[in-house]
């Protein structure tokens, strides 16, 4: 993990524990660093300012912040950070929904979720990256109650703290943690629609992630991990095995968290007490189960969870009905019918994502089978067809074909007494460390190609003379300060524009000569278009 990702994670957790005016300020700051205009900061601190500004309240500005991580995350080729910004997105876009009606957009939300799941098709090598990304997409998913597709993420979130570099500091537990958790959501809503059977899966699928999470607790919040996980575990015997001991231990563990200082989400709370309720009242406890439900429907609020709070209700109307009173049985059948039709209508947001992905992953693989038909296996560069199809959209860019164009023909110096004194495996290590070292000597926008054997092209766009003449000069001497090998490389530059391409070449190819004659290891520049 480099600096800016370390320091970006700092400023996230202290804007997450009440210091979000000040994170947004040094985020800011940050991202100007470069040139002095936000938008060329880094991806890593736009997250940040992502995050301070939805603390801050400003959902509307989080949005357009999310925007700019996006366009971050592409030109530094991130699929990790990519997949972070549209997930953000995703997110601000939904609460700002529940605020105001007119920007609720269901679509536009499954759209980015599922962009930013297919972004992480190319592979994120900084596991905390990953490790983020894979839990906004579990929360937007969660959010709308498409579990199906939120516990994959959590669990793939999980399994980042496994790979190599990733920081001990209690991330395994608190992802077993989220997978209890949305277990235990899945299985209030299954109750509500009469899936007994089906819930009491997911409450013993919960059981499990808590114990797990008890188990691997570890870094500076182990205890309160412990904590949480023994919580979720409790609430998930109530309806099986445990009614009694659950009973019992749902308010111990609460008032054992708040003992080390943690303030329970409100929504964690309220979760517990339909569990509670339905412990006590299996345990033989009905007036206590009655006064538990009862003081938590009475605390209800209007932000509260729409899904905690229906099944608040629907408890407080079932506990009623056991007890004898009628009037709660037409209030529980309205409820029921309700219930019913909003988990149809989870179905058909969960068709509409299961559809997009699918047609995500169908254009992905498409788009990688004509990536790999461009590329050079060998050295990881453009092929002769991915030059052509540069040179073809090159042309149709600038129809007058006025715009200027510079040409750097590279061969390897001697490579023949590389591949006769080393061997040819060793020649191919060869290839592909120049290959690398030429591609990053370019521009983002240039490309490299492999002509064959031991040359190389790059095609720069846009470069005067004495611009790709620095370019070259840059790729010979980082080529020679390989330590690895003794290899140089013969360089020759031509300049012209998009219409005398052709003729360009040849000038180049020329001028690679002239340096190869004059013993190699250096630029040779030919531009008489110019």
């Amino acid at each position: 993990m480099d600096d800016v990702t370390l320091r970006a994670l700092r400023l996230l957790e202290e804007a997450q524990a009440g210091g979000a005016a000040q994170v947004l300020a040094e985020a800011v700051a940050a991202l100007r660093e470069p040139t002095g205009d936000l938008c060329d900061g880094p991806a890593a601190m736009h997250f940040a300012r992502v995050v301070a500004l939805t603390r801050l309240g400003d959902l509307r500005a989080a949005i357009t912040a999310a925007d700019l991580m996006l366009v971050a995350a592409e030109r530094e080729s991130s699929a990790g950070w990519r997949s972070c910004a549209l997930s953000l997105r995703a997110d601000r876009r939904l609460r700002l929904g529940d605020q105001d009606i007119a920007e609720y957009d269901i679509e536009t939300v499954l759209r980015d979720l599922v962009s930013a799941e297919t972004a992480l098709l190319a592979g994120e090598p900084d596991p905390v990256i990953e490790g983020n990304a894979r839990t906004g997409l579990a929360i937007g998913y969660a959010k709308l109650r498409l579990y199906e597709l939120a516990a994959p993420q959590f669990q793939a979130a999980y399994e980042t703290t496994c790979r190599a570099g990733y920081p001990d500091n209690g991330n395994r537990a608190m992802w077993l943690c989220n997978l209890a958790e949305l277990n235990l959501m899945w299985a209030l809503e299954l109750y509500q629609v009469g899936r007994v059977a089906a819930a009491e899966k997911h409450t013993t699928a919960a059981e499990e992630h808590a114990k797990r999470a008890m188990t691997e607790a570890s870094g500076p919040k182990a205890e309160v991990w412990r904590l949480c996980a023994s919580l979720f575990a409790a609430c998930a015997r109530a309806d099986r095995q445990d009614p009694a001991g659950a009973a019992e231990d749902i308010p111990r563990f609460l008032a054992s968290l708040q003992e080390h200082g943690v303030e329970q989400r409100q929504q964690e709370q309220l979760l517990c007490q339909p569990f509670h309720a339905v412990a006590l009242s299996r345990s033989g406890r009905p007036e206590e189960a009655l006064r538990v439900i009862e003081e938590a429907v009475t605390g209800l609020s209007p932000d509260n969870d729409w899904l905690i709070t229906a099944a608040l209700h629907r408890t407080h109307a079932v506990l009623l009905a056991k007890n004898g009173t009628r009037d709660a049985v037409p209030g529980l059948t309205y409820g029921d019918a309700l219930a019913e039709l909003l988990w149809r209508q989870r179905h058909r947001w969960l068709h509409a994502a299961v559809t997009m992905q699918s047609y995500d992953l169908l254009r992905w693989q498409h788009d990688r089978v004509e990536r790999a038909a461009r590329i050079d296996p060998l050295t990881a560069v453009a092929n002769r067809r991915g030059l052509d199809s540069f040179l073809e959209q090159l042309a149709a860019s600038d129809e007058a074909g006025a715009e200027p164009v510079a040409v750097l023909i590279v061969d390897v110096d001697r490579f023949k007494d590389v591949n006769d004194s080393l061997g040819h495996a060793t020649g191919d290590d060869v290839l592909r460390a120049v290959a690398q070292v030429v591609a990053a000597s370019v521009r983002r926008d240039d490309l490299v190609a492999r002509l064959g054997g031991d040359e190389f092209v790059a095609i720069l766009p846009g470069a005067q003379p004495g611009a790709a003449e620095q370019v070259a000069q840059r790729a010979v001497d980082a080529v020679a300060a390989m330590v690895a090998w003794r290899v140089t490389v013969s360089v020759g530059v031509a300049a012209g524009c998009v219409r005398t391409l052709r003729e360009t070449f040849a000038h180049a190819d020329r001028a690679m000569y002239v340096a190869k004659r004059a013993g190699g290891n250096r630029v040779s520049s030919r531009h008489p278009g110019t």
